[in-house]
């Protein structure tokens, strides 16, 4: 997993409120089990007209927010079903920070998995970033981990909690399987006690 350490790149504007895994991926997507490719069906019922051509009222179909690497929305974002593919079509597409009030439970700990930080800032903050992001190729925010703080285009800088541990993943690049290989020669360890100890287990 790539880690996530300062990124500074182009804010994305969609000022919605619940937007749920249906509208980030829709269900007609979902058979694949590979992370890649999803990218370009990212949205697909907003970004694409019915004869597969592309929207021009979309936001990510519009200069500069193809290349967007923050999004910003509004409260409960990530709604509705559980499905990982969310985060991994948003990842593929090149969204790496999404900004919001608060995001659905499952969406929030699947983005931790996959490399995306999900930051949390209040609803007023946010509709000054939309309003930043608005601004185009200009006003690029930049989102610091290490630090824990969003950087406005004017330089201001608005704090964000996040949980230490989660921190630690993201900045290192570890997902769980990642953790748990930090561990390996205690892991070999105990296997090889057990070996010797039982034996029979392996015969």
């Amino acid at each position: 997993m790539q880690p996530f350490n300062t990124l500074t790149g182009i804010a994305a504007p969609l000022p919605l409120a619940n937007v749920d895994t249906d509208m980030i991926i829709p269900a007609r997507f979902l058979k694949t089990i590979q992370r890649s490719g999803l990218g370009k069906s990212a949205f697909a019922n907003m970004r694409y007209k019915a004869d597969g051509s592309e929207n021009p009222d979309f936001v990510l179909n519009q200069e500069p927010y193809r290349h967007a690497e923050v999004l910003i929305a509004y409260e409960n974002f990530g709604c509705g079903s559980s499905r990982e593919h969310a985060p991994w079509a948003l990842l593929d597409f090149g969204i790496r920070c999404v900004i919001a009030p608060d995001f659905a439970d499952i969406f929030h700990n699947n983005c931790f998995k996959n490399g995306i930080l999900p930051v949390r800032l209040p609803r007023a903050i946010c509709e000054k970033l939309v309003e930043d992001a608005k601004l185009g190729a200009n006003a690029r925010v930049t989102v610091d981990l290490a630090r824990q703080v969003v950087i406005r285009p004017s330089g201001e800088e608005i704090p964000f909690e996040i949980d230490p541990l989660r921190k630690h993943l993201l900045l290192n690049g570890l997902d769980e399987i990642g953790q748990t290989m930090q561990h390996t020669g205690s892991i070999d360890s105990y296997e090889a006690k057990l070996r010797a100890e039982r034996p029979w287990l392996y015969s």
